[in-house]
C-alpha cells in the first residue's frame, strides 16, 4: 500500500510539472505575438505618409525614377573619351605557306616554275590601347536633351503614382469611418428595435396588442440583427484593404483617430481658369509633346557631319619561343592618331520620310493634349455639380433624421396609449434608418 500511495504522489508530481510547463510555454508563445504585434494610430494624413514610405508602387516608381537618372549619366558617358585595351597571342603551329616565282631566289631557274616558301615565326604577339572621341554628333546632342526629357517623364510617373495612392489611401480609410458610424447606427436601430420588441411582448402578454404585431417587430429585429453582422464583415474587409493600400502587414493593428462627423465642407465655386499644369496627367502629356519636338529636331539634325577623334599605341612581339617576357628581345611599337568625319550624301530619302512621320506625330500629341484639356473642362464641371449636390443632399438628410427621429417617437407613444398601429411604428422605424443610411 505504501509503494501505491508514493506511486500516486509521483505521478500527481509529475502531472504538475507537465501542467506547468504548458502554462509557461503558452505564456511565452502570447508575450511572443504580443510583442510582434505592431499598433498603430493614424490620421488620414499620417496614414498617406506612412503609404509614401512603404507602398510597393510607390516604392517601385521611384526605383524607376533612380534609374532614369542612371540613364542620364550613361549617355553622358558616350561623349568622354572612351578608352580599350586589347592583348593576344598567337601560336602558328603551322606556319603559312606562299608560292612565288622559282626566278625570285634562283635567277637560273625556268621562268614557270614556281616555289613553296613559309613566312612568319611560330610565336607573335600584340598589345595596345585604343583611345575614341566623340567631337560631334547631332544624334548624340539630341539624345543628352532626350534623357533629361525622359528623368522629367520618370519623375511625373513618380508623382502620378503618389497621387493614386493618396487617393486610393484616402477612399479606403474614409470607407472604415463610414463603416464605423453604420454599425454605431446599427447598433443604436437594434436597441431600439429590442426595446420595442420587448415592449410589445408585454403588450402581447396584457391582450392589448395580437400575436402577428409581436412577429412583425422579431422579424424586422431578425433582419437588423442579420444586416448588422453583413456590416461587420464588411468592416473587417474595409481595414484589411486599407492596410494593403498602405503597405502595411496584415498582422498590424490599426487604430483610426479622424472622425467622419468632425470632416467639415463647403463647396466654393471658383472663377479663376483652372491651371493643367496642376494636373499630372497635362503635365505627362506635355513631356510625350517635348519627346516629339527632340524626334523631329534629332531627324533634321541627322543630315550634319559626325566627327570622330581616335589613337591607337600598340607593340608586337615574334619569337621562334613562347617567352614574350624576355627583356633581350624587343618588341616592335606602332603609335597613330587620326580623326574621322562621316557624312551623308544620299539615302533614298529616308531623312526626309522620317521627318514627315516626326511632324505628323507632333500634331497627334497636340491632339492628345486638347481632348486632355476637354476631359479636364468636363470633369471639372460635374466634380462642381456633384459636391454641390451632395452637399444639398447632406445638409437635407441630416434635418430628415432629425425629423424622422421625432416622427419615431411621437408614432411609439401612439403605440404604447393605444391610438396608433405597430404598422405605423415599424414604418417610422424604416424611415429613419433609411434616412441615416
Amino acid at each position: 500500500m505504501n509503494n501505491m500511495n508514493k506511486l500516486k504522489v509521483k505521478s500527481q508530481k509529475s502531472k504538475m510539472r507537465i501542467a506547468m510547463s504548458v502554462l509557461l510555454l503558452s505564456n511565452f508563445c502570447f508575450a511572443h505575438t504580443a510583442r510582434d504585434t505592431v499598433n498603430y494610430s493614424f490620421s488620414l494624413g499620417q496614414a498617406i505618409d506612412f503609404a509614401m514610405k512603404n507602398q510597393k508602387q510607390v516604392q517601385n516608381a521611384q526605383y524607376d525614377e533612380q534609374i532614369a537618372q542612371q540613364k542620364v549619366k550613361e549617355t553622358i558617358g558616350i561623349g568622354l573619351p572612351q578608352i580599350g585595351a586589347s592583348a593576344s597571342a598567337t601560336d602558328f603551329l603551322e606556319i603559312p605557306t606562299s608560292v612565288i616565282p622559282a626566278q625570285a631566289f634562283n635567277p637560273l631557274a625556268p621562268p614557270d616554275a614556281l616555289m613553296a616558301v613559309q613566312f612568319g615565326i611560330q610565336y607573335s604577339a600584340t598589345a595596345g590601347i585604343d583611345v575614341t572621341q566623340l567631337l560631334f554628333s547631332s544624334d548624340y546632342l539630341i539624345g543628352l536633351q532626350a534623357t533629361k526629357t525622359f528623368l522629367e517623364l520618370s519623375k511625373k510617373s513618380a508623382q502620378r503614382t503618389k497621387i493614386e495612392v493618396t487617393i486610393a489611401v484616402t477612399k479606403a480609410y474614409y470607407t472604415v469611418l463610414l463603416n464605423e458610424e453604420r454599425m454605431k447606427l446599427l447598433d443604436a436601430n437594434a436597441e431600439r428595435l429590442k426595446k420595442l420588441s420587448e415592449d410589445t411582448k408585454a403588450l402581447n402578454a396584457n391582450g392589448f396588442v395580437e400575436k402577428i404585431d409581436v412577429d412583425r417587430v422579431s422579424v424586422a429585429y431578425n433582419n437588423l440583427l442579420a444586416e448588422k453582422d453583413k456590416i461587420k464583415k464588411l468592416f473587417s474587409l474595409g481595414y484589411s484593404l486599407l492596410k494593403f493600400q498602405m503597405g502595411m502587414e496584415q498582422t498590424a493593428q490599426l487604430t483610426l483617430t479622424d472622425k467622419l462627423t468632425e470632416i467639415k465642407f463647403t463647396p466654393e465655386a471658383s472663377a479663376e481658369k483652372f491651371d493643367y499644369n496642376k494636373r499630372v496627367e497635362y503635365s505627362l502629356m506635355q513631356t510625350q509633346k517635348n519627346i516629339a519636338l527632340l524626334q523631329l529636331k534629332r531627324n533634321k539634325m541627322s543630315r550634319l557631319p559626325t566627327a570622330v577623334l581616335f589613337g591607337s599605341a600598340s607593340a608586337n612581339a615574334y619569337r621562334t619561343k613562347f617567352d614574350f617576357f624576355d627583356t633581350k628581345q624587343g618588341w616592335y611599337p606602332t603609335v597613330l592618331i587620326g580623326g574621322k568625319i562621316s557624312v551623308g550624301i544620299f539615302d533614298g530619302l529616308q531623312t526626309h520620310y522620317r521627318i514627315q512621320q516626326s511632324k505628323i506625330e507632333l500634331l497627334k500629341a497636340e491632339n492628345n493634349m486638347n481632348m486632355l484639356q476637354q476631359g479636364i473642362d468636363l470633369e471639372l464641371e460635374s466634380a462642381k455639380i456633384n459636391l454641390f449636390n451632395a452637399a444639398v443632399a447632406l445638409e437635407t438628410q441630416k434635418k430628415n433624421i432629425l425629423l424622422a427621429e421625432e416622427i419615431y417617437k411621437a408614432t411609439k407613444i401612439k403605440y404604447e396609449q393605444g391610438v396608433g398601429s405597430n404598422i405605423e411604428v415599424m414604418a417610422a422605424e424604416t424611415a429613419l434608418k433609411e434616412s441615416q443610411t
